[in-house]
């Protein structure tokens, strides 16, 4: 597609794209409304019963959709639940976080990453990211270990894995745990392993948007048993069942309702067999995605690292404003007028997020938050006085979040070339209309 020399749409003139995208569209076929109309027609909606037998492990939905899983990823546990959160939950404490612990993890991530260090009793300390992949700076994880260090949890973020290898090295150098974050990665390769399966325990969503979805819901994967074990446990009630069960070692757990239905695991194992499809579709955009940016020294797209995949969960892209001349905010309000989805930053550090600011406040009488000087409230949580969530303590994550990161989905079904080709006439018409855009800085 060739633009002309025309007027910016942000300035009144007509826009590259002028359709709406469909916004999170599911690959959602006949398939998976066949097996839903299975399950509904059994009248069993839920197979789970918090009570010794094979009902606590759920309906028969349930059970083959975790078979099916072990069988993809290759692993011999796999326990479903309803929420990535919970199944981060699960995790967490399976592998003994409690209170007084810390868990080293990233602040470039959702927030429900460090809230279920939380969950635990525990506290969240946060590491820098690196600036390639975005995932934790091993380099640094060491820097921040302590005696109360319980836990590290990797995101592998967007769809590349963290510096799974080395991590993994410095948990067992420490004689401390690996859980990976891997919401955005199913099914994707790390060097020598799947993401998921370099730490102790890996956990997936399966949220209406992410790369297969059961609309709500997660699983965890594990080849250690005994973590298995305590995951159902926490998933089904446990502490009813411990004693009958025979299983006095889970005393210490109460257990949840973190339970999978028997219509979501249906979908689950449907879209669980499309699930390598979906990944090839969206690197095959991605991939020309990254091809094109190579012409336009102010856009850095994503890097794939040797012996690694990437799931391409959004796609990012790292502005550079001095190669330019014009700010992120308005090159992406240019760009969104031209009728191209995109969009600065990504979530909020999880470090300056209200919660974590107002421990500092709590701790420090003249810290200056984030307009939270005026609240005279104390936390719920108990994090460890000593930890530091003050604004800086991620330079990177902050660089990215408030500079440079902008992130499209664009590669996601059901879009194809078509959206690549009009993204970069957009830029290109921005770029032919450079100073008639610059004159918009305030």
């Amino acid at each position: 597609m060739i633009i002309k020399n025309e007027k910016l749409a942000i300035q009144g003139g007509n826009p590259t794209r002028k359709e709406s995208y469909h916004i999170h569209t599911t690959n959602i076929s006949h398939e998976e409304e066949e097996a839903v109309l299975k399950v509904m027609r059994s009248q069993h909606l839920s197979g789970f019963s918090a009570r010794p037998g094979n009902r606590f492990l759920g309906g028969e939905s349930v059970q083959s959709f975790e078979m099916e899983l072990c069988n993809s990823f290759n692993v011999s546990n796999a326990v479903t639940v309803n929420s990535a959160t919970s199944g981060l939950h699960c995790a967490l404490y399976a592998v003994g976080v409690r209170a007084g612990d810390e868990v080293i993890t990233s602040s470039f991530t959702m927030s429900a990453t460090a809230s279920a260090i939380a969950m635990c009793g525990a506290t969240p300390v946060f590491c820098d990211i690196e600036d390639r992949t975005f995932g934790i700076d091993s380099e640094k994880v060491r820097d921040l270990i302590t005696e109360k260090t319980k836990a590290i949890l990797a995101v592998n973020i967007f769809g590349h894995g963290a510096s799974l290898d080395k991590l993994k090295n410095i948990a067992d150098e420490n004689n401390i745990i690996l859980v990976e974050d891997s919401a955005q990665a199913p099914l994707i390769d790390f060097k020598d392993k799947l993401c998921g399966l370099h730490g102790d325990i890996g956990v997936f969503s399966l949220n209406y948007h992410k790369a297969i979805q059961t609309g709500e819901g997660g699983f965890a994967i594990t080849n250690d048993s005994l973590y298995a074990d305590r995951m159902r446990y926490l998933r089904n009630h446990g502490e009813v069942v411990i004693g009958p069960a025979n299983r006095l070692d889970m005393i210490d757990m109460i257990g949840y309702n973190y339970r999978m239905t028997e219509i979501e695991s249906a979908i689950g194992e449907v879209q669980l067999k499309k699930l390598r499809d979906f990944n090839s579709a969206r690197k095959s955009l991605a991939l020309s995605m990254t091809a094109k940016m190579k012409d336009y020294d102010f856009l850095i797209g994503p890097i794939i690292e040797d012996d690694c995949d990437h799931g391409f969960y959004l796609f990012p892209i790292k502005y550079k404003e001095d190669s330019i001349g014009v700010s992120r905010e308005l090159f992406v309000k240019a760009m969104q007028a031209e009728g191209i989805a995109i969009g600065y930053g990504y979530v909020l550090p999880v470090h300056l997020q209200p919660i974590y600011q107002l421990h500092m406040q709590n701790i420090y009488s003249d810290y200056e938050g984030f307009g939270l000087e005026s609240l005279q409230s104390s936390s719920d949580l108990s994090f460890n006085d000593s930890v530091d969530y003050r604004r800086g303590i991620c330079p990177i994550t902050e660089k990215m979040h408030f500079k440079e990161i902008m992130t499209t989905d664009i590669c996601k079904y059901p879009n194809t070339e078509r959206e690549v080709d009009e993204f970069f006439a957009a830029v290109d018409k921005l770029v032919k209309n450079l100073d008639k855009l610059k004159s918009l800085e305030n």
